[in-house]
């Protein structure tokens, strides 16, 4: 059995503000296992990143971990104090934001900001600390690094500033590393690089990845396995291969959907309709019932349980109960279906 680095049972986080308090993530639970990309999907507003950095206790000051247990290599990451914790970010577990801009410093050459955690975490001198910054502009891909050391982050296109705070998250070489939507703001030549850059480095380093995106169409490169978030809670999770082929889950459903392909018009392109719920006010039942198309009565009354699929899939829809009526699931998704079912086909037979 694959050892587990991270853990997370039960988060439940809230945000007190000038309208209520909002229910942001409400009973997660998933493990990051050693080497592995964990990715974790779903809509703005779903509870993915407030999921993820409270791994760090990275929240803003108006944020509150109300339940739950979180334990990195067998330590309690709740009972940890600010002195620990800053032991641990940065070297430990490393985080890459979304928008490069608002995480390089304006005023610094880049080399220097690469520099710094190397002292701070490890204690290299700077000469030391310089020359390894150096070798990860490398890795990462920035041409004639030695010379580029000294520029600051306006001299950078914005993939190369992506890449450069890469650079800085691996600085440390960390265990993990928790990738926030870090493509989402590149043009899709850029991104493929991206993930192609996390994956090599994760060949070579072993680290394990929470990769957060909303965008599935990437998840199916880079992840091993996909926790699907929907109104802060897990609605699915499961190998890569099932959430794509076996979704089970009429909100991964409506995502799969979304995904535009060469065949399709503009006409065919699908939204989920309606808008996700409001936290302040969390919904008794199904937090999906008023966007659900097969929505039956029980949704609205009570939330459905997390159902086994098979050993390693598990979705929360009372469509799984014994109880519930046979629908049909719609076309695309029926494609997926039988695009697994004649791949296993066709290995069994082998």
């Amino acid at each position: 059995m694959t050892e587990k680095i991270v853990s997370v049972k039960n988060l439940q986080v809230s945000f007190d503000t000038f309208s209520g308090k909002v229910h942001a993530v409400r009973g997660v639970s998933f493990d990051l296992l050693r080497g592995e990309t964990l990715a974790i999907v779903g809509e703005s507003g779903s509870g993915k990143s407030v999921t993820c950095r409270s791994i760090i206790r990275l929240l803003s000051k108006n944020a509150s971990i109300d339940e739950g247990t979180i334990f990195y290599e067998d330590e309690e990451m709740l009972l940890k104090t600010p002195k620990e914790l800053r032991k641990i970010r940065g070297k430990e577990i490393s985080i890459i934001f979304q928008d490069p801009m608002t995480s390089l410093n304006p005023t610094m050459q880049i080399g220097k900001q690469i520099s710094r955690p190397m002292i701070h975490h490890l204690h290299l001198s700077k000469n030391e600390a310089k020359r390894r910054a150096i070798d990860l502009l490398d890795l990462v891909g920035i041409p004639n690094s030695e010379e580029r050391y000294k520029n600051y982050p306006h001299q950078f296109s914005g993939g190369q500033r992506q890449r450069i705070v890469i650079a800085i998250a691996l600085a440390c070489n960390p265990r993990v590393l928790i990738a926030d939507e870090p493509t989402t703001a590149l043009d899709v030549t850029i991104q493929a690089q991206i993930i192609e850059l996390m994956k090599e480095i994760q060949k070579k380093t072993g680290m394990s990845i929470i990769f957060i995106t909303h965008d599935l169409g990437v998840v199916a490169k880079v992840a091993d396995r996909v926790a699907v978030m929907y109104g802060g809670k897990i609605v699915e999770f499961g190998k890569t291969e099932e959430i794509y082929y076996l979704p089970q889950h009429p909100y991964t459903w409506g995502l799969l959907q979304s995904i535009p392909s060469l065949e399709e018009t503009e006409e065919d392109l699908y939204a989920i309709p309606g808008s996700p719920p409001d936290l302040i006010h969390p919904p008794k039942g199904d937090a999906f019932y008023l966007r659900n198309p097969y929505a039956l009565e029980v949704d609205l009354h009570f939330e459905p349980p997390l159902y086994q699929v098979s050993p390693t899939h598990y979705a929360a829809t009372w469509l799984l109960d014994k109880r519930a009526p046979k629908i049909a699931v719609p076309a695309s998704i029926q494609r997926r279906y039988d695009i697994y079912h004649q791949r296993h086909k066709e290995g069994y037979d082998e």
